[in-house]
């Protein structure tokens, strides 16, 4: 629901995703079109991290008192997932979903070739709000496809010992499956960790891997030297000492592949957000809410929006109103590509 840079230059590219990693993206704020007021904050996407697997987008709201109005907007070629940490959101949408999003409920929506969807806080009055947004790019196979909705409040849980668990959430996490539709090999999960815990998650070596912190502080035993993504492209910029690195809800620490495990500890207790999956088939362009493969892909989404197409149906109980489409830059937008 907000704009997105054209894609840097390849000078100031993307990272390499051809084995193990210890990258730092800094969360960063960002303003949300048709929001006022909100505190969001962006981690995915990033000049030296534009994916991981096929999941293309990260951003979190709160946690804040606040009144959220997002009128209808549309989106193209994703799902998005909605996973609430506190708070009630009611979510509508052109399919003919009208549902209260809470915490431990997965709300997926998946875009196809074109949908539309509001999202307003419960309530005529701020309250407290906190939950993650995430985007899942649509393979070649699904991205045209027709517009859908699902929910799941019943999510598998994998034990990873000493108290702690995982909340399957998208994908596959070891053994567990979620039920949620996925058109990619991906996984989401929420890891869960007690105070004094330290727990080793099992991966798979040819997917690559992030974690976000959601609460809390866990340290996380990375293998390498901890390199910030803001200064990784400068010639000189030393690495942080040791090989461990601590995700907190200010940053994701992205693992690279080649990893069939990774052990994190924590103190006080925390919730860590993992995503990771096989690198994604093809490189993607992004601006605005749609996730396309060119420029003209765009433009053509762009274009049926403001002229109210058929394409992206019409949210239910909603008016008039809706979010108009930003200006399209003065230069064409190119992929975000990703080397190795």
């Amino acid at each position: 629901m907000t704009r997105l840079d054209v894609a840097p230059p390849a000078s100031e590219g993307p990272i390499d995703c051809d084995g193990p990693r210890a990258l730092i993206v800094e969360a960063r704020e960002v303003p949300l079109g048709g929001v006022r007021g909100m505190e969001v904050h962006r981690t995915l996407p990033h000049r030296a991290l534009p994916m991981v697997g096929a999941w293309c987008f990260l951003d979190r709201f709160g946690p804040q008192n606040t009144l959220m109005r997002v009128e209808p907007h549309p989106h193209i070629g994703l799902q998005t997932v909605t996973w609430p940490i506190i708070g009630e959101v009611r979510h509508r949408d052109a399919v003919g979903s009208d549902v209260v999003v809470r915490p431990g409920a997965l709300n997926l929506m998946t875009s196809g070739a074109g949908i539309a969807h509001s999202e307003y806080s419960v309530g005529e009055g701020p309250i407290p709000l906190d939950a993650l947004q995430l985007w899942v790019a649509l393979p070649e196979a699904r991205r045209h496809g027709e517009p859908a909705f699902e929910r799941h409040e019943h999510l598998p849980v994998l034990d990873l010992g000493e108290g702690a668990d995982a909340v399957v959430v998208m994908g596959a996490l070891g053994e567990v499956v979620s039920p949620a539709t996925v058109h990619t090999p991906i996984v989401g999960a929420e890891l869960r960790l007690p105070a004094g815990a330290t727990v080793r998650v099992p991966l798979r070596p040819e997917w690559e891997y992030a974690l976000y912190g959601m609460t809390g502080i866990a340290e996380v035993e990375t293998g390498a030297d901890a390199v910030n993504a803001d200064a990784a492209r400068r010639p000189g910029t030393p690495a942080e000492p040791g090989s461990t690195a601590s995700v907190d809800h200010t940053r994701l620490i992205y693992l690279g592949r080649g990893r069939d495990h990774v052990e994190l500890r924590t103190d006080e207790g925390a919730r860590v957000f993992l995503l990771g999956g096989e690198p994604f088939e093809a490189d993607i362009v992004m601006w605005w809410n749609f996730v396309g493969r060119s420029h003209d892909e765009i433009v053509e989404a762009r274009e049926a929006w403001e002229a109210q197409a058929p394409r992206f149906g019409t949210v239910i109980d909603h008016g008039p109103e809706r979010i108009p489409a930003p200006p399209l830059p003065a230069v064409r937008l190119t992929p975000r590509r990703r080397r190795g």
